[in-house]
């Protein structure tokens, strides 16, 4: 199972945190520069130290659900192995909110099958142990040296309230072999009323200082918790969570966040979620079949076999709805083959001996009340159907994650099956919807905005609503609510009226719906029909409404097309992308030819009585003689260790996908014989610092790569070459319409942009110097639509290539005469900087050959001419075609 964009980065970024972490000693400071460093344009969150662990790491990772959260946490392990805790073999405790979630995590991570397990395989060479808390007295000495060691336990498991939590603390003659071995004077371990150590699980958790992985942490959120993990002495934190805690004393420290965008660019979830609010549970029912059935017919034609399921959410025993009346109406009234019926609850487990991918299999639908909450995951699970009150139903957000995954971890062909589909039972129309954007912000990880164009709402489907429109899943989004009193609509402008619609009910409430634009004047003649203390609820509405509106007309969603000529070199008659990979190859470039060497201000480790120094480039990192981790390190090493070994070792370490192994072995042996022999580094001492030797060797790879890259950068893109041109090209290029837009966070400021490409409007705050510039280009007249490109990513923006990196232009807007407009927009401290001139070039040089269709501007907010941003960017839009060429082709010659 290889890993999205998105987890890729969350895991840089953890080593990011840890090396500064492990380098500074401060946490909290390592905490404020990484973060500032991911969002720069977002204000900080406080770092919660926890008490009596102040100077452990401990960081949380807010994925929405569907993220893969697990998969991530197992990869965690040999990133934080390898920055932080510089250990071979990390002792692991994986700590889950439930009984239940903790036997499924220690099932998947047993089985070597499992991509929970082959990740951390994958990372120590398939030398694991796996443990459930039930089976501790199996642990062997050897298995917290010598192997990776993962046990999975519960939070309440380690509890002194609770009885396991009291036997885990409980002194007990199997751990003996344990601690025969341990100074008898060792410090923070609890002691018998004789004053000998206790031979306790938690006594051997915080000899060995576990790595410690917390999953759902907000469950884990309270003094009691926090209590516990100073008893187990951590040596590093780690959450996981869709939904972390806020509090500012006990929260967590939000280091990572994913966007639903994101997951949803990966491929991993079905979105926007299709609502459709009923007024009685029947009808909710049979559009809920009537649903499931289109999907299937629409499924037929797809690729890989899939076989569409409808959850429905009973209601619990003693109220109108429950399992066994479901079931029967479903057989008696609706005509579903029994066959076709699954039950899944507490007493019923039909699901357990079934194999729902099975092509063989007839489920077609599933019945339980809460019971699919824990661990169930289905991706052909498409509608769900709650026949309870939407408004007071309880468990709606598991069964809600339920129909998110998305089948294969792949968009399909069909859009209607990119989407889930959710039908409810609401006496007062409005209040699904703002119930389901309330779970999946409070309970699913997803930001406000974010889950407001996330739930699109639905008059309710009816065969003749299909047949009309012809299609099931393609209808304008509505805004659908209860009022208890009519609106005043009189001197409404009529195009504004004819898209509303009141009707009275029998209990004499009104029921509105209204289709495109909410102006204010129509929100305000709404808000007055409304009793005051609904006015917050129902402008949220209102406000959800216009995001699902704004996205559905997007120039995207109509099929407009955006493309966008690439750089390319030409090499021998073959374009190719113009990127580092391609440069260093025509450079020639290889490991061989640099010298295997490093300096003492690159690299030098001293000993004073107190503690040791390793010094690295520009950094210092200190260990003082008593520091658990060095000596456990110490004591670990092996005496058959070799120079030969130790450089094997490096090789694995410093793996490149550019540099053959024979290669980097021999540039690992060449560096630790001059080491050892040139600067008379003791090999006992590369040893005890091998982690820190194998950071230092990547930064000086790395550097040697930039180097080659910086100097074959210029012979290559800007030194006239026979065999090699520089050219720009359509074919093969890129093209936003048919790449997702995976925004990190989104545009809510209060101005309505109307040219965006696409509806929502990523990474873009609301004020400042590029917001000023974004509004100029959705208001030039010459602009058909633009894009806020995204930074960062390589797959679904615009870059071009830099001597060090690539540069993501600010904006790229499609003009009327169909050129490329291309905007960096920079501030008056960087105009002049070398970075500046660098993107000035490079981008200038693209459109030189783009043969007049791209234009580049590195705009500013006055430029040396005097022209204000707005003159720099009328100037760059009015310039025809045909004199842009010419400037082109004239810029080209001089």
């Amino acid at each position: 199972m290889e890993l999205k964009n998105f987890q890729r980065s969350a895991l840089d970024t953890l080593a990011a945190y840890l090396d500064r972490a492990r380098i500074s000693s401060d946490p909290e400071q390592a905490f404020i520069q990484t973060v500032r460093e991911q969002r720069p344009d977002k204000p900080l969150p406080p770092y919660r130290t926890i008490q009596n662990l102040r100077g452990v790491p401990n960081v949380c990772f807010r994925l929405p659900t569907g993220g893969g959260k697990t998969l991530l946490a197992a990869h965690a392990i040999a990133v934080a192995g390898r920055s932080y805790l510089e250990r071979d073999f990390p002792v692991v405790l994986w700590l889950v909110p439930t009984g239940t979630i903790r036997k499924q995590t220690a099932e998947a991570l047993k089985k070597p099958s499992h991509p929970y397990r082959a990740a951390i395989d994958d990372a120590f060479d398939g030398r694991v142990s796996v443990f459930d808390i039930s089976e501790i007295d199996q642990i062997r000495p050897q298995d917290l040296t010598d192997r990776v060691t993962v046990i999975v336990a519960t939070i309440q498991s380690l509890r002194t309230s609770n009885p396991d939590g009291r036997k885990a603390y409980s002194h007990s003659e199997n751990f003996e072999p344990h601690f025969a071995h341990i100074p008898e004077n060792m410090a923070g371990l609890e002691r018998r009323e004789d004053g000998k150590i206790k031979f306790s699980f938690v006594n051997l958790m915080a000899f060995h200082r576990p790595l410690v992985i917390v999953d759902e942490a907000h469950k884990a959120g309270t003094n009691l918790s926090f209590d516990m993990l100073a008893a187990l002495r951590p040596s590093c934190i780690v959450e996981f969570t869709a939904t972390p805690n806020t509090d500012p004393k006990n929260g967590s420290n939000v280091l990572f966040r994913a966007s639903a965008a994101e997951v949803k660019a990966a491929e991993m979830i079905k979105l926007p979620i299709i609502l459709t609010e009923h007024p009685d549970w029947r009808s909710a029912v049979h559009d809920a079949i009537e649903t499931r059935a289109r999907l299937a017919e629409t499924a037929k034609s797809d690729p890989r076999y899939i076989r569409p399921l409808t959850l429905f959410q009973a209601q619990d025993q003693g109220q109108e709805v429950t399992v066994s009346v479901l079931k029967t109406y479903l057989i008696e009234n609706e005509n579903i083959a029994p066959e076709k019926i699954a039950v899944a609850t507490g007493e019923q487990r039909e699901l357990d001996a079934i194999n729902l991918f099975d092509p063989a299999c007839t489920v077609e639908f599933i019945i339980t009340v809460e019971a699919l909450k824990e661990g169930w995951d289905c991706s052909f699970a498409y509608v769900l159907c709650s026949v309870a009150n939407i408004a007071s139903a309880t468990d709606i957000e598991q069964l809600l994650g339920r129909i998110l995954r998305m089948p294969y971890a792949q968009t399909r062909p069909n859009e209607a099956l990119n989407r889930a589909y959710t039908h409810v039972s609401s006496p007062r129309f409005g209040e699904g919807a703002r119930a389901l954007t309330d779970t999946l912000v409070q309970k699913m990880g997803f930001e406000p905005d974010e889950a407001a164009a996330s739930i699109v709402t639905r008059q309710q489907y009816s065969l003749e609503g299909f047949a009309a429109t012809g299609s099931l899943f393609n209808q304008p989004p509505v805004l659908i609510e209860t009022l208890d009193s009519a609106p005043d609509f009189s001197g409404l402008p009529l195009d504004v009226a004819e898209r509303v619609q009141v009707v009275t009910q029998p209990d004499g409430t009104f029921t509105l719906t209204v289709q495109g634009e909410i102006s204010e004047e129509l929100e305000k003649r709404l808000v007055d029909a409304v009793p005051a203390e609904r006015h917050g609820a129902f402008c949220a509405s209102v406000n959800r409404h216009r995001i699902t509106h704004h996205n559905s007309i997007a120039p995207v969603m109509r099929g407009e097309k955006f493309a966008v000529p690439r750089l390319f070199l030409n090499v021998q008659g073959e374009l190719e992308f113009a990127d580092e990979e391609l440069i260093l190859d025509l450079g020639n470039w290889t490991l061989n030819t640099c010298p295997a060497e490093l300096t003492a201000t690159e690299f030098s480790i001293k000993e004073t009585s107190q503690r040791w120094e390793v010094n690295l480039q520009e950094d210092k990192v200190v260990y003082h003689a008593l520091d658990q981790n060095t000596q456990l390190e110490i004591g670990a090493l092996k005496l058959d260790w070799t120079d030969l070994a130790l450089s094997r070792w490096l090789d694995i370490q410093c793996r490149q996908p550019d540099i053959t192994q024979h290669v980097l072995l021999e540039f690992c042996r060449k560096l630790v014989a001059y080491l050892m022999e040139q600067r008379n580094i003791p090999l006992h001492d590369l040893l005890r610092f091998k982690y820190q030797l194998a950071k230092v060797t990547m930064q000086k790879i790395l550097a040697y790569r930039q180097q080659a890259y910086a100097r074959d950068y210029q012979t290559f893109l800007f030194v006239p070459n026979p065999e090699i041109s520089v050219e720009t090209s359509f074919a093969n290029g890129f093209a936003f319409d048919n790449r997702p837009y995976p925004a990190s966070w989104f545009y809510s400021g209060r101005y309505q942009f109307k040219k965006h490409f696409f509806g929502s409007i990523g990474e873009l705050k609301g004020e400042g110097e590029e917001f000023d510039c974004a509004q100029l280009i959705d208001n030039l007249p010459k602009v058909k639509y633009w894009i806020r490109n995204l930074s960062g990513r390589q797959k679904t923006s615009f870059w071009l290539p830099t001597s060090t990196d690539r540069f993501y232009p600010d904006f790229v807007a499609l003009l009327d005469d169909d050129r490329i407009l291309v905007v960096e927009y920079k501030g008056e401290p960087y105009v002049t900087n070398d970075d500046s001139k660098e993107k000035k070039n490079i981008g200038e040089l693209w459109a030189a050959k783009s043969d007049g269709k791209g234009v580049f501007l590195l705009a500013e907010k006055r430029n040396n001419k005097g022209e204000s941003l707005s003159e720099q960017l009328a100037h760059a839009t009015n310039t025809s075609r045909e004199s842009s060429l010419l400037d082109q082709r004239t810029g080209s010659r001089s």
